[in-house]
């Protein structure tokens, strides 16, 4: 679905700023604060999924130390319970009343997308099965109406990028069905496995399942304590969680870009690299190889080249120039001073502009193919799969004819 006073969500680049956190109405209020025009199709999903005596929430103006954001939910006294019974609501019931209700195809999708996310976790961190979870702090229509909105939003904003800052880690306990259990919580510990994770001393639950399972839906774990996508700011909202945190606003600030419109025969993909530089002059020939491999196979590292100069008292120096994903460059540059003799790294960030690109397979060899300005096509083949040719020559014919036959292909 979209919606015509809507921004192309092709063309958006989203930053969730969790400066106080996340949760789902945090989100909720955070997003129609920064795109006003989420509202109205947010209410009429939430309109054909509410049950009969559930109130409509709404969207109100708050404030946060000192900071003007948005707050979405119903009164308490309005709120509506699913299931009054102690074992709390089941991942089937909650299913159920997703499925059948009139909602949008694409709500609906991501909505049970996330509440599936959730209901794994529960399982995984208590010993059951999908269908024997049962929920109890998700069984109000609290809870539903945190799932469709967020369904709605992602469904509306399709094909947008998402990327967040580090995830708060809090501290503490939080009191639950269960009993007294740590944060953050066990079932939000599930659904952000391999996410960055920051410890800024102020404690109790930061992030909720619930928020845990919306990051984990839209924004990739590589996306996540990386820096906001480049273009022109178009929108800011913050939405303001019901807590009072010592020295910081307890709130979600939602940063949208609008990516550079490309042109008709050019479209590139700009974002940023993280870059590691350093020298050696002490190490032998094979152990600067092997340390370049090892470097090269990390997660995250999207290239490692090496070069050679001459440093103070005439000596060689190795050069080492490591490429990587923003998110991984701790772990990485780790791996420099346990791989190398280095003593000291240059870390810096760069934007950066990708040409768009595909793969194709001509005569059993893979042929990078790019887009370049003005319409141009070129293509590499890969020397992996020319290596059975006998010469250089032979290599060079060979992949000259399988770049040719790929580009063809790619052109119909």
């Amino acid at each position: 679905m979209s919606s015509p006073s809507l921004p192309d969500g092709a063309r958006l680049s989203i930053h969730l700023d969790l400066v106080g956190g996340i949760a789902g109405d945090m989100f909720a209020a955070a997003m129609v604060d920064a795109l006003p025009e989420l509202e109205a199709p947010i209410r009429r999903e939430l309109d054909a999924v509410r049950p009969g005596d559930a109130a409509m929430p709404d969207f109100t103006v708050a404030s946060s130390a000192g900071l003007r954001a948005r707050r979405f939910g119903v009164t308490a006294t309005s709120r509506y319970r699913a299931v009054e019974a102690s074992d709390g609501t089941s991942y089937r019931e909650l299913r159920r009343a997703i499925e059948s209700a009139p909602l949008g195809a694409g709500t609906q999708r991501h909505a049970l997308a996330l509440l599936e996310l959730l209901a794994a976790a529960e399982a995984r961190v208590h010993g059951t099965s999908l269908d024997d979870v049962h929920f109890h702090e998700l069984a109000d229509w609290d809870s539903l109406m945190d799932l469709v909105t967020a369904g709605c939003i992602a469904d509306r904003l399709d094909g947008a990028r998402w990327t967040a800052s580090a995830l708060p880690l809090g501290g503490g306990r939080v009191r639950t069905e269960h009993g007294v259990l740590p944060v953050p919580a066990p079932a939000t510990s599930a659904l952000l496995e391999g996410y960055p994770w920051r410890d800024d001393g102020i404690g109790g639950e930061r992030v909720t399942p619930t928020g845990a399972a919306i990051v984990r839906h839209l924004v990739p774990a590589s996306s996540c304590g990386a820096r906001a996508g480049a273009g022109r700011l178009a929108a800011v909202g913050a939405g303001a969680g019901t807590r009072t945190l010592p020295g910081l606003p307890n709130i979600v600030r939602v940063l949208v870009f609008e990516l550079e419109r490309a042109t008709p025969d050019f479209e590139a993909d700009a974002d940023f690299v993280g870059v590691i530089d350093f020298d050696v002059d002490d190490m032998t020939g094979e152990e600067i190889a092997l340390a370049a491999d090892r470097l090269r196979a990390l997660p995250g590292v999207l290239d490692v080249s090496t070069g050679v100069r001459i440093g103070k008292k005439g000596r060689p120096l190795t050069d080492f120039r490591v490429l990587a994903h923003p998110s991984a460059m701790a772990g990485v540059a780790n791996a420099c001073f346990s791989e190398t003799s280095t003593l000291g790294l240059r870390v810096h960030e760069d934007r950066r502009r990708i040409l768009r690109r595909s793969e194709v397979r001509a005569d059993a060899v893979s042929v990078k193919v790019a887009r370049r300005p003005g319409g141009a096509r070129t293509g590499k083949a890969a020397q992996d799969d020319l290596a059975a040719d006998a010469t250089l020559d032979s290599r060079r014919k060979a992949g000259a004819t399988a770049v040719e036959r790929a580009l063809k292909e790619d052109e119909g």
